[in-house]
């Protein structure tokens, strides 16, 4: 069986006193890594990301200790998540990146300005996070009702108040497309990740076995270019940013160059 799957897991974060911490510290790489073998029972994870970019360490500090554990048989692929485009192409400089995971939607395209087009450039595979819009292309403003106090999204700027009932509108106008196409709003939105390209693949959360399967048969949603456009009309419209200031995102992963950490070392 482990041969069949592609096993990925990611390091460089981790909560002290309920704080989200960026670490990009070679050790602490190097434990963590460790500390998911013997967790997952494996002698090597297929592809190991860096869940955030530590913005105090240059790039190519953490790249050079991932490049030693694929060297050293521990991890066969290095990926990158919410990494700029000055970023990745510093580490891809370092060791070939495999994979950035980003979030990218049919309503979330900020990564479309500078990411996308230098994964493709390097030939760098697009692993996209919610593909769903955190949930708001499957059932709209409803999304709001299901949400624990301590979900996260509730503090994300598009599900605000002075947003949602805009943004349910065009999730409406995306049903209506759903409808006239025989599909739901889930499958007509991977469906869009998928006409992306090649290199694109959508990792949506579900905890449903229908709910997958369902996802699965998104890929037999086809789209025309005039339904291309008119979705992406929609998305022009959207209001409210995916985040809120306090998020890393790869607007803020700038790292210092490589020679001002060699002088200071």
């Amino acid at each position: 069986m482990r041969e069949k799957v592609e096993l990925a897991t990611k390091c460089g974060v981790n909560f002290e006193n309920g704080k989200l911490n960026i670490v990009g510290d070679p050790a602490y790489i190097r434990a963590c890594c460790d500390a998911s073998l013997e967790r997952l029972g494996v002698d090597c994870i297929d592809l190991y990301y860096l869940h955030r970019i530590d913005t105090t360490r240059p790039i190519e500090v953490a790249v050079g200790e991932l490049k030693k554990l694929v060297e050293e048989g521990k991890i066969k692929y290095i990926g990158l998540s919410e990494a700029s485009a000055s970023t990745i192409r510093r580490a891809h400089a370092v060791h070939p990146i495999t994979a950035v995971q980003l979030e990218w939607s049919m309503w979330i395209r900020d990564a479309e300005e500078e990411v996308i087009s230098t994964c493709r450039e390097l030939g760098i595979g697009i692993v996209v996070y919610s593909p769903l819009a955190k949930g708001f292309l499957t059932s709209g403003a409803k999304v709001v009702e299901n949400m624990s106090e301590t979900d996260f999204r509730k503090s994300v700027p598009m599900f605000q108040p002075e947003n949602l009932e805009h943004n349910h509108k065009l999730y409406e106008r995306v049903k209506d497309m759903a409808t006239r196409k025989g599909c739901t709003t889930s499958q007509l939105a991977l469906a869009w990740v998928h006409h992306q390209g090649n290199n694109v693949c959508p990792i949506p959360g579900t905890t449903r076995i229908q709910n997958l399967e369902q996802n699965i048969d998104a890929l037999y949603v086809k789209l025309t270019a005039e339904e291309m456009v008119e979705l992406d009309e929609i998305a022009s419209l959207v209001r409210g940013d995916r985040y809120g200031p306090e998020m890393a995102t790869w607007r803020h992963e700038e790292t210092p160059p490589l020679s001002s950490w060699e002088a200071d070392a």
